[in-house]
């Protein structure tokens, strides 16, 4: 955990950490029933920050740190059980609310905000993570809105929202949060995180420098083969697509791999929701009752296979954009080369690439290149299907 505790979670935000250090101070004052410094602490808080700049860690290291046992130190140490068993998300206070699908639907915000109001069980304080805030319902977004306009007293609600759409949570809710600010964190605090995680300084250093601010994407890039070898082949298109076939090909290789992210990531845990349902619904009885029951199961099934099938496209998506962020980055490399600029690059890593790529593309094709891409991640969005979206984009790549 290193020598600041839950704060070595959050990584190059020093501004951040000293308002949630200050406001986990204030909060256990709370609980001590002393007098906390005022306006340091309060019941809503939303976390903003572009992608991978940590949001939802911050939210984490707050909850740990709002559940710290320890008195005669800054809370937050890292070490005992309430900042151990929040920061690993099996503390009984603490619930993480992250949209499997699509959304985060009504019917589990109403429940979540029933169990919120409860008085803490073995913890301070009862804390709600919401991940994703951005894509609660509007009916979600009411029913939560109501606990946060009359919050329960040792209740708090850290919301986590991407800084690019801050429409996406509603101005209600907005207004009723302490808004926390992320920044993307420098390489070099990349860099010196994960070197304190065990990771080689020099792997740590060039995962750090082709994250694009990414903490989390950089930890997989230093330590999953895998991840290596999807970026390599992802960036290895601009360059590939040198007839109309190489368009189907990259194509086949864009879909099929995020596809296959979705089944390594889910099947386990698909396997083990059906498992769980069928014991539960009475399956492999032999009891009157079992008919009855597995006929009651079918209805439970459909509706949990549902929910997988959109876990596993929410996933596939997921993947998919990272690869077409990954692209993105590389055709504003090749607009830097060709302009000269000394801004540094997303992928120095692939610096010979894009000066050969500079040298054979104008300018304005780049720029449109680019504009491919960027049409392809809304497309996705708008729930365009993947291959379509992506043989569109690879047209125009190869076009220019």
């Amino acid at each position: 955990m290193g020598t600041r505790g839950v704060w070595s979670e959050v990584v190059g935000q020093p501004d951040v950490v000293g308002v949630l250090s200050a406001a986990a101070e204030a909060a256990a004052a709370i609980v001590a029933g002393g007098s906390p410094a005022p306006g340091a602490m309060t019941h809503a808080w939303l976390f903003t920050g572009p992608p991978g700049s940590g949001r939802s860690g911050a939210a984490r290291a707050f909850a740990a740190a709002l559940q710290c046992s320890v008195t005669d130190d800054r809370p937050g140490c890292g070490v005992c059980a309430g900042c151990h068993t929040a920061l690993a998300g099996t503390h009984a206070d603490v619930r993480v609310v992250a949209p499997e699908g699509l959304s985060i639907s009504v019917a589990e915000m109403r429940s979540l905000v029933q169990v919120s109001a409860r008085r803490p069980t073995s913890g301070k304080w009862q804390v709600v993570i919401i991940a994703d805030a951005d894509r609660l319902t509007e009916g979600a977004a009411n029913a939560l809105l109501k606990a946060v306009e009359e919050p329960p007293e040792r209740t708090v609600f850290l919301l986590c929202a991407p800084s690019d759409h801050p429409d996406d949570v509603s101005v209600t809710i907005r207004s009723r949060c302490r808004i926390v600010s992320l920044g993307t964190p420098r390489v070099a605090a990349i860099a010196s995180a994960l070197e304190d995680e065990g990771i080689a300084p020099d792997v740590a250093s060039w995962a750090a420098s082709v994250c694009g601010g990414h903490v989390g994407r950089a930890r997989r890039l230093a330590t999953d083969e895998s991840v290596r070898a999807r970026r390599e082949s992802v960036l290895r298109i601009p360059l590939g697509l040198r007839r109309a076939a190489d368009i189907f090909t990259s194509a086949d290789s864009l879909v099929q791999a995020a596809e296959a992210d979705a089944s390594t990531a889910n099947e386990a845990r698909d396997e083990a929701e059906r498992h769980a349902l069928e014991t539960a619904m009475g399956a492999g009885g032999t009891g009157k009752g079992t008919a009855a029951a597995t006929r009651g199961a079918k209805g439970a099934l459909k509706d949990l296979e549902k929910r997988q099938k959109s876990r596993a496209t929410r996933t596939q998506r997921d993947s998919l954009d990272q690869a077409l962020v990954d692209l993105a980055a590389f055709y504003r490399d090749v607009l830097v080369t060709a302009s000269g600029a000394a801004a540094v690059l997303n992928h120095p890593d692939r610096a010979a690439d894009a000066r050969t790529a500079a040298g054979m593309w104008t300018p304005e094709s780049t720029l449109r290149r680019l504009e491919a891409v960027l049409a392809c991640r809304d497309a996705l969005e708008l729930n365009v299907k993947p291959r379509i979206a992506v043989e569109a984009m690879l047209t125009t790549l190869q076009r220019g």
